[in-house]
């Protein structure tokens, strides 16, 4: 594609890259990615997406902007308190760049929608905060056969995972699914969410940009990805480490005889 002369100096720093270039850039340019979730991780993962000139940006989220969330949902400002969270990113990120189209799906991912808003996209990062979501659209992903780029936060303690379990590597081997690694959703209330045990606002921006950084990896097809890995990230003592996560053979999505086969499993 042939840039403007703004878009020549706004992707500058990009195009000098070597990984990068300008077929990169126009490659970004073209992508589609659905962020699910527009709170804490959605917030920066959404800024540095729409900084990097990701051509369109899907924003699913179906809550209100309120004052408790302004100490780490920084893509909200205090005069969007009480507006739907997705008009008050959408309008935030026109502003940082006009070339990104922002779609605002003001609603809850849910069984009824995740198959076709996961359709429309290259790629899904997920950024949500509760298990059933997670869950859910991990099995959206594995049947569309499309990327997904997970993270989960809490406290002072992250997860960063990327899931491409429908592919096979070089040997003709499948990645894990997050159902490798967590076979269903814990009891309700045997983990506390943000609103209950709290969580670092800053170690929110850390860990989404390490997630916006994933999610520009894999749409270039650069650098090593965490697909098969699991990065933990301790924000107490600033340590990292990643973990090999191997597909489980008998998970109920992505194993030998799966019991899971299309995601009426969770209208139950």
């Amino acid at each position: 594609m042939d840039f403007s002369e703004d878009q020549v100096k706004r992707y500058a720093r990009h195009i000098l890259l070597r990984e990068v270039g300008g077929e990169g850039q126009a490659r970004l340019l073209e992508s589609k990615v659905l962020v699910v979730g527009a709170g804490g991780l959605g917030s920066p993962l959404l800024l540095y997406l729409a900084a990097a000139g990701v051509g369109t940006l899907g924003v699913v989220d179906d809550d209100v902007v309120d004052l408790s969330n302004l100490q780490r949902q920084v893509v909200h400002g205090t005069a969007s308190v009480g507006r739907a969270k997705v008009d008050s990113a959408r309008e935030t990120l026109a502003a940082i760049n006009p070339d990104v189209r922002v779609v605002a799906h003001n609603r809850r991912l849910g069984v009824d929608n995740a198959a076709d808003l996961v359709a429309g996209y290259d790629l899904v990062a997920d950024g949500s905060d509760n298990f059933a979501t997670r869950f859910l659209v991990n099995d959206a992903c594995y049947f569309a056969r499309t990327p997904l780029v997970s993270a989960a936060i809490l406290r002072f303690d992250a997860q960063i995972y990327t899931f491409k379990a429908y592919a096979e590597d070089e040997a003709g081997d499948h990645g894990p699914c997050y159902r490798c690694l967590f076979r269903e959703p814990p009891p309700p209330g045997q983990i506390p969410s943000c609103a209950e045990a709290g969580v670092l606002g800053a170690l929110c921006g850390m860990v989404g940009s390490l997630q916006a950084t994933e999610v520009l990896k894999e749409l270039l097809g650069i650098g090593a990805g965490l697909a098969g890995w699991l990065l933990i990230v301790d924000g107490l003592s600033c340590e990292f480490r990643k973990v090999k996560v191997r597909r489980d053979p008998d998970c109920p999505l992505c194993g030998r005889a799966p019991a899971i086969t299309d995601l009426s499993v969770h209208a139950a």
